[in-house]
């Protein structure tokens, strides 16, 4: 284990925002958190978990908590059979490369989670997905360790409580025996169960026009996943150029009634049946409607041609970020009564 003093971490979050760690500590595997604990001055105190930096706005320096920076690695088949393959990844493992690897051994069944930003060790903590599929599709295991005990466990999907962009890992406990993981716990592997034989998701309108496009019916896996890609470098940001965590808000869900009483005052809105009897709302053409588009507080901006994603135009602070998302909030809630729920954490 080696700990790092006053590290910055503009090169560790996706939203290029300048803030610098205590103290860093990269991980490698499960020994270096063993070590970490271990040790007279760290182990007491808290423990901030960084993946890719894809998913967080870092408001000021981490000067209260050990940053512990995942970077497992390593990608395995695990088995694969008539009905399924099993694969596994490092926490640190980029996703979409990993993505792409599923592909290169064979394998379909995340195709559609291609391109999205961040590790693999943050996929289940979000429950990532796009274009009709969600990691919990797919999720078969992933093992962790206790940051308060030093124990590695495993947990399945079940007892990983999946939800839309929600698991185990973003709740805290609210007794001593609840099951609550948010921060008590960082992720070493995960392990995917890919079905045979593969099935393409093509639901989504996006998808369905890049098959009308290519006179495609029945594109591969390795179609779709060069579709999702196009669509997605199409509408956003390359973090690498243009800072940004992806998706800033969740796409709210609303009962069928309220759904139908939006239509009457905006027929155009977007919006998707959900398999539960709800209706899911896309949180970018709320946020166009409202005239946000394009427009920046600070040097913090919505970028010009996806609503639902926050940019750093150069040199914006996270404070900035945060303002520009609440004002954006509020004018959504003000025209159509919805409150949109930010997906990255606010450090």
């Amino acid at each position: 284990m080696i700990a790092e003093q006053n590290v910055s971490l503009a090169p560790h979050n996706t939203f290029g925002i300048v803030a610098k760690a205590r103290t860093l500590v990269r991980v490698k595997g499960e020994a270096d958190v063993t070590a970490v604990l271990a040790d007279p001055k760290l182990g007491p105190e808290p423990k901030f978990v960084l993946g890719g930096g894809s998913n967080i706005v870092l408001t000021g320096d981490v000067n209260k908590a050990v940053v512990l920076k995942v970077e497992i690695m390593g990608k395995r088949v695990v088995s694969d059979d008539a009905k399924a393959a099993v694969v596994e990844a490092g926490a640190g493992e980029n996703w979409h490369e990993f993505v792409t690897w599923t592909l290169e051994q064979g394998f379909g069944g995340v195709e559609n989670l291609a391109l999205i930003p961040g590790t693999v060790g943050a996929s289940p903590v979000q429950n990532i997905g796009a274009y009709g599929v969600e990691l919990q599709d797919v999720f078969d295991s992933l093992d962790a360790i206790d940051l308060q005990t030093g124990r590695v466990f495993t947990l399945d999907a079940r007892q990983c409580a999946f939800g839309y962009r929600d698991s185990v890992f973003k709740h805290a406990a609210a007794k001593d025996n609840d099951f609550g993981l948010a921060g008590r716990a960082l992720i070493l592997r995960v392990r995917l169960k890919l079905p045979k034989p593969w099935k393409p998701v093509l639901g989504y309108l996006d998808i369905q026009r890049k098959m009308t496009e290519t006179g495609i019916e029945h594109p591969t896996a390795r179609q779709v996943y060069d579709w999702v890609v196009a669509i997605r470098s199409a509408k956003l940001p390359d973090p690498r150029v243009i800072g940004n965590a992806g998706s800033f808000f969740k796409n709210p869900t609303v009962t069928p009634e309220q759904c139908q009483d939006i239509i009457a005052r905006d027929p155009g809105i977007v919006h998707y049946p959900m398999p539960d009897g709800t209706v899911k709302l896309a949180a970018g053409w709320l946020i166009d409607a409202c005239g946000w588009k394009g427009k920046s507080v600070g040097k913090a901006g919505v970028y010009e041609k996806q609503a639902l994603v926050l940019v750093n135009r150069g040199g914006a602070t996270g404070g900035e970020v945060v303002t520009l998302a609440r004002a954006i909030q509020t004018s959504v809630y003000e025209r159509f009564g919805i409150r949109l729920e930010p997906e990255p954490v606010v450090v």
